[in-house]
């Protein structure tokens, strides 16, 4: 593993490293105003939330790295206290780009950026129309660190108001499928917050989990699993019994399949399909399946219950990695 001093690097260098590292980052479309009345939109990717009561998110109108100098979003939120932020959608990727573009103070990036400009409710900026979430803000605090290029300054502020388009929301939620966000990578690349790219992992708030210590010491020993799969098993509350893994795995041996071929050879077939319900009356109900050695009875079992956390199936995989343990 490569060491690096960032004392004994140049910050452009110590910049890509923190961009290439620290992301994909949420991307803030920040709109102020100049005390002359001047709109200014940019966006800024070292940003985040850091807190709900009350509503406080920050980010970093950090010195341009070429001359040092402060840029307009911090000039004109230091001098007016107020701004909206704006959330970034994949149909707005490249306005936002257009809009990171150096222009002159007196320039404004909604017309260059081709966005729309309407007036804000609590404060004096401007929002921009196009974004599905928006929040007025006020400025509370800026911290700095240092007057060179690339130097850090932190705007800190609350939300005082929000804007969200209704159609984002399902049962409460904002559906990363209906806002699509995209974020800042490192370089010219970017993420898409949206469809496969999108997966859920159960917190474990609110219930005691076992943890890796309480995992059956087979599953610890086996190398077909990896950390982030044992983990998945260690986030449950307690390792199922065995009336629980035979009734799980009886419903399924017991049901009729459609398209369901008995012969050994699918079996490969059924996994890479992730027909997991196939594999699993293949593994029961084949006499060839039933009759290889222990040692490959207890990988097809493994791969088995892999199959079955991948496809969020907990319940499943414990039973099928449980078996395995038996063998």
């Amino acid at each position: 593993m490569k060491t690096i001093d960032p004392k004994l690097v140049t910050f452009p260098e110590v910049q890509r490293l923190l961009q290439g590292d620290v992301a994909p980052r949420p991307i803030a479309l920040v709109s102020t105003l100049s005390p002359e009345g001047i709109p200014n939109l940019s966006p800024f990717s070292f940003f985040n939330v850091f807190g709900a009561n009350p509503p406080i998110v920050a980010f970093s109108p950090s010195r341009k790295g070429r001359d040092a100098t402060l840029k307009d979003t911090y000039n004109n939120l230091m001098a007016t206290g107020e701004c909206v932020i704006h959330s970034v959608s994949y149909e707005m990727v490249q306005q936002i780009s257009l809009a990171s573009s150096e222009f002159e103070p007196e320039v404004d990036e909604f017309i260059k950026a081709g966005f729309t400009r309407i007036e804000s409710v609590m404060v004096k900026p401007f929002a921009v129309k196009e974004s599905a979430f928006r929040m007025e803000c006020n400025l509370l605090k800026m911290e700095s660190f240092g007057e060179g290029g690339a130097a850090a300054n932190i705007a800190i502020c609350e939300v005082i108001l929000f804007h969200v388009a209704e159609d984002i929301f399902r049962d409460g939620l904002i559906i990363p499928d209906k806002i699509d966000l995209v974020a800042r990578m490192s370089g010219d690349f970017y993420s898409r917050a949206s469809g496969d790219a999108v997966f859920e992992v159960e917190k474990p708030v609110g219930k005691r989990c076992i943890g890796f210590d309480n995992l059956p010491k087979f599953m610890l020993d086996s190398h077909s699993y990896s950390g982030n799969e044992l983990g998945a098993f260690a986030n449950s509350t307690g390792v199922p019994d065995v009336s629980e893994n035979k009734q799980i795995l009886l419903a399924i041996t017991s049901k009729e399949l459609s398209g369901f071929e008995n012969d050994a050879s699918a079996f490969n077939r059924y996994l890479r399909r992730g027909e997991i319900e196939k594999v699993v009356k293949l593994l029961f109900k084949n006499d060839e399946m039933m009759s290889l050695p222990t040692i490959q009875k207890i990988k097809n079992f493994e791969k088995s219950a892999k199959l079955a956390l991948n496809l969020n199936r907990l319940d499943l995989a414990w039973a099928l990695a449980l078996e395995a343990g038996k063998l």
